[in-house]
């Protein structure tokens, strides 16, 4: 009697399907081939942090002190360029706020020994040195352009640094210390902005030495002003957060002897940046859906450098 076996029987056993990251395709499976386990290490919001609106309003306290300060540099070439603030006040100020930053440093500890201290005082003297001798370069750099032009590529550069500056961070740092960090692509292109800016409006100016005063206060603020601010907030929160409501305070009283308009739109400007945009950050959390699995990137556990 003949018994049938069909070709079924006698085929090989269909090998099982391995999950193998490196080792060619497997027979009788295609190579996007999954099985019904593909899904069951899927996580959802693995990664998404929980944000607290309280946090968030403090931590954009940073940005809104950051305005204030652009906002007194305006004012001070605002009123330099209408002749309500002479040279020699203006050389007042800058001697004040060099000597109100080294009195902060000394205070935060960030600048705890003598060496470092003469290492400030020299490059400050180099640095203002320079900016004296090229004061009649200034003086007459933009002479055959027209104020409107330096008006609005001064306001252009302005919103430009103020947009790529960073706020999360100090963009200079004590020598070997703690706070020194590399300064990112951007923060580079935000204080060259500052500098041309500053240097457009010293222009305009009509002595030397007024040119001179100008350029050395936006310097000083543009370049260590950021330095004071982070030392003060690192040393204390609390004192961080006094220092930047009184700062908001004389900015605003100092704009509205100015403009009342400006004196709106700055303070509309700065509920916006302090309330609404970390309301509005903690209502899109809410929409915010993150999903991750086995199709990911693999991570690796150990540092490639050791």
């Amino acid at each position: 009697m003949d018994v049938g076996i069909s070709d079924e029987s006698l085929s090989p056993p269909r090998a099982k399907w391995r999950k193998v990251a490196y080792g060619g395709m497997q027979p009788g499976f295609d190579d996007n081939h999954t099985d019904e386990s593909f899904l069951e290490d899927m996580v959802m919001n693995a990664n998404v942090v929980k944000r607290d609106i309280a946090k968030v309003i403090l931590d954009s306290v940073s940005i809104s002190q950051y305005l204030c300060i652009v906002s007194l540099v305006i004012l001070v070439w605002t009123h330099s360029l209408q002749s309500t603030l002479d040279e020699y006040s203006l050389l007042l100020l800058d001697v004040c706020l060099l000597a109100s930053g080294f009195v902060i440093l000394l205070l935060t500890r960030e600048m705890s020994s003598l060496r470092l201290f003469f290492h400030y005082l020299l490059n400050i003297a180099f640095f203002t040195t320079g900016l004296y001798v090229l004061s009649p370069i200034y003086n007459t750099l933009t002479r055959s352009i027209s104020s409107d032009t330096i008006l609005a590529v001064t306001v252009s550069l302005i919103i430009l640094h103020l947009f790529l500056h960073d706020y999360s961070g100090c963009p200079i740092g004590v020598p070997g210390g703690a706070l020194f960090t590399a300064p990112s692509l951007t923060s580079c292109v935000s204080l060259n902005a500052s500098v041309v800016a500053s240097v457009f409006i010293a222009s305009r100016l009509r002595s030397r030495l007024h040119v001179f005063a100008a350029m050395l206060f936006s310097m000083q603020v543009f370049l260590f002003a950021p330095f004071v601010t982070y030392c003060i907030k690192k040393c204390s929160f609390t004192l961080h957060l006094a220092f930047s409501c009184g700062l908001m305070a004389l900015t605003l009283s100092l704009v509205y002897a100015l403009h009342k308009l400006l004196f709106v739109v700055l303070l509309g400007l700065l509920v916006f940046v302090s309330v609404v945009c970390p309301c509005w950050l903690i209502r899109i959390q809410e929409y915010k859906f993150e999903i991750n699995g086995p199709w990911d990137e693999a991570k690796l556990c150990f540092d490639i450098r050791d």
